[in-house]
C-alpha cells in the first residue's frame, strides 16, 4: 500500500508524487491506474496553459497525476507548506482568509481554474485554505519537481511565471475586494 501526505487527496494514479513533509497528515491511494497519455490529455486541455508549447506541457504532464477531491475536503490549510499546485479539471474549491473575525470567503474555483500559487514563491506557505465545495478532479503537480523543471529550462520558468502572475494578481484584487466590503 502506498500512502503519501496530504489533506484530503486521493490519487488516481499508480506512480504518487513523492512524499515531501512527513508531517502532512496520510490518505492512501486509490488503485485506480492513470496513464500518461490521460494526464497530457489533461495537461493540454487545461485553459491555464493555453497556448504553450506542447514540449513544455509534455515536461509539465510528468510532474502532474489526476486527483479527486470530495466535498468537506481541506486541500490545503493558510500557513501551511506548499508542495502541490492543481489545475482544476471539474468540481468547485473554496478559498478562504483566516483572519481575527474568522475565515472570510475570497473566491470560489472552478473548472478551468488554477489552484495555489504559493508553490513558486518562497518561503512556500499557503496564503489562503482551500476546502472543496462540489465533488472535484484536478491535475495536481509536485511544486519541487516543478520548480526544478523550470531552473533546467528558463523558457518553461518564464512562461509558467508570466502566467501565475496573472493568477495571483487576481487573487489579490479579490482578496482586497472582499476585506473593503467587510471594512464598510
Amino acid at each position: 500500500m502506498v500512502v503519501i501526505p496530504t489533506h484530503g487527496l486521493r490519487l488516481l494514479s499508480t506512480e504518487p508524487m513523492k512524499p515531501t513533509n512527513q508531517n502532512q497528515s496520510s490518505v492512501n491511494t486509490n488503485t485506480r491506474h492513470t496513464s500518461p497519455t490521460e494526464i497530457a490529455t489533461a495537461v493540454s486541455e487545461h485553459p491555464f496553459l493555453r497556448g504553450m508549447a506542447t514540449a513544455h506541457m509534455d515536461l509539465l504532464s510528468k510532474a502532474g497525476t489526476l486527483v479527486d477531491f470530495q466535498p468537506g475536503d481541506l486541500i490545503f490549510k493558510q500557513g501551511d507548506p506548499a508542495h502541490r499546485f492543481y489545475l482544476i479539471l471539474s468540481g468547485s474549491v473554496s478559498l478562504t482568509h483566516a483572519g481575527l473575525k474568522g475565515n472570510v470567503a475570497v473566491q470560489c474555483l472552478a473548472k478551468g481554474d488554477v489552484l495555489g500559487w504559493s508553490w513558486l514563491f518562497p518561503p512556500y506557505a499557503w496564503h489562503f485554505n482551500a476546502m472543496v465545495t462540489e465533488s472535484s478532479r484536478a491535475i495536481a503537480f509536485d511544486a519541487e519537481s516543478v520548480r526544478a523543471l523550470c531552473d533546467q529550462n528558463h523558457e518553461l520558468g518564464y512562461e509558467l511565471m508570466k502566467r501565475i502572475s496573472k493568477v495571483v494578481i487576481d487573487r489579490l484584487q479579490k482578496t482586497r475586494q472582499k476585506l473593503s466590503k467587510l471594512s464598510g
